[in-house]
């Protein structure tokens, strides 16, 4: 055991040196040693390359200044998974050109019509409703607008308690003879004797 050990040793401290790196290293830090273990090029191998070349130092400023260069935007188009603009037709595409606002969401606007749909089960559409003391069920799935959300939920409420059961009106009684009574039918009978 103590061979394997001794054996591990160096992989060991390796590792420990490694966390205890990684542990005091920004986000940044550790998404661009990410990335340089992925490519599988460090930054003093792109430098020993670039005066291999005969640039000198001048040549790993010039891709400083292209990575630190504003992106041409003209048209605000949202940014893609490798921090450029996504292409104009996949944008046209998604309708994220089309912006929709929810007042509920304390007039949040949503962009693209996915996003929008999306945001009707996420918790801030969700406190919003709260906040209005209306449930967030699926009869409020589009409704955006405060005063619509309250009458639709007056209506509803009027309708729920049109269907509340009601014991003195629909409480049903059967005589001996199979025939079936409501509550108050059936008592005035009771009382006058014919049951």
């Amino acid at each position: 055991v103590s061979s394997l050990v001794d054996q591990l040793r160096p992989t060991l401290e390796g590792t420990r040196r490694r966390i205890e790196r990684r542990t005091t290293q920004t986000e940044n830090e550790r998404d661009q040693e990410l990335e340089e273990e992925i490519n599988g090029a460090t930054m003093d191998d792109a430098d020993q390359r670039v005066g291999e070349k005969g640039g000198g130092g001048n040549g790993s400023d010039d891709e400083e200044d292209e990575e630190d260069a504003p992106i041409y935007n003209p048209k605000n188009v949202p940014l893609g998974w490798d921090g450029k603009p996504i292409p104009y037709w996949l944008f046209k595409l998604h309708g994220l050109n089309h912006f929709y606002p929810c007042e509920i969401c304390g007039n949040e606007s949503y962009r693209g019509r996915r996003n929008f749909e999306k945001h009707f089960t996420e918790s801030r559409h969700s406190y919003g409703m709260r906040c209005l003391s209306i449930p967030n069920t699926k009869h409020f799935h589009g409704v955006t607008k405060i005063a619509d959300a309250q009458e639709l939920w007056g209506r509803l409420r009027k309708e729920l308690e049109g269907n509340q059961f009601d014991v003195d009106q629909e409480e049903e009684y059967e005589d001996s003879h199979g025939n079936v009574l409501n509550r108050a039918q059936y008592e005035d009978l009771a009382r006058q004797g014919l049951l």
